[in-house]
């Protein structure tokens, strides 16, 4: 992970979309032979898994645990000095609303956690969170089922300490479900080519009805 370009290409993954070897590239500032050299070694050491479709090779993180993993590692990094132009309004898209693989974070993320247990939906045990009545009632009625959820090998409701908000989000099972309701719901829209999110004006009305959250 020390490298800075496969470091580049973990980040780039951590949006959870399979991209190949050719964009993964470019994102690093590589050459498409460099880029294949590191995806090698990243593939070696567990944290990248690709898949063949055709003639071309997507490759994806190897699992939710590389993505906390790299989401910890930018808590204890040195803070970087926001950029100009371009770069620095990248980053904060980001800051604002993105998905950590499968799961929402940023300030969007943080928000979102707020609203549920503001509003008794979810319960805050530390480090985990837990379903309350209300809030399995108020899931299953948008199609998200707990039950069901927690009976899977994959944490069930962990709370992700947000690099950029120093706060807790929503993270696990739960959270990946949650978020890719959002995204069938069409409340959110992906940014293409990066891995920030936006909230439709639908997701807005909805998100504001619906947990109190007002976005730009």
């Amino acid at each position: 992970m020390g490298d800075p370009s496969r470091a580049a290409i973990l980040s780039a993954l951590l949006g959870g979309v399979a991209r190949p070897a050719g964009e993964l590239a470019r994102c690093a500032g590589v050459s498409p032979q460099t880029a294949s050299a590191h995806l090698a070694k990243l593939t070696d050491g567990g944290l990248v898994t690709a898949r063949t479709e055709g003639r071309h090779r997507y490759f994806t993180l190897a699992g939710p645990a590389v993505a906390h993993a790299l989401e910890a590692l930018a808590l204890v990094a040195p803070p970087v000095a926001e950029p100009g132009g371009q770069g620095g309004f990248e980053l904060r898209r980001l800051r604002r609303a993105r998905t950590c693989y499968d799961h929402l974070a940023g300030a969007l993320g943080v928000a979102v956690t707020d609203g549920l247990v503001e509003r008794g939906l979810i319960e805050s045990h530390g480090e985990a969170f837990e379903v309350t009545g209300a809030g399995k009632d108020w899931m299953q009625r948008r199609g998200v089922d707990p039950d069901r959820i927690r009976s899977g090998r994959r944490a069930f409701a962990r709370a992700c300490l947000d690099w950029s908000e120093r706060r807790p989000h929503l993270a696990g099972a739960l959270g990946a479900a949650l978020t890719t309701r959002f995204f069938d719901a069409g409340w959110l829209s992906r940014v293409p080519g990066t891995r920030a999110v936006v909230p439709t004006p639908a997701g807005r009305r909805a998100l504001r009805r619906e947990l109190g959250i007002i976005t730009d």
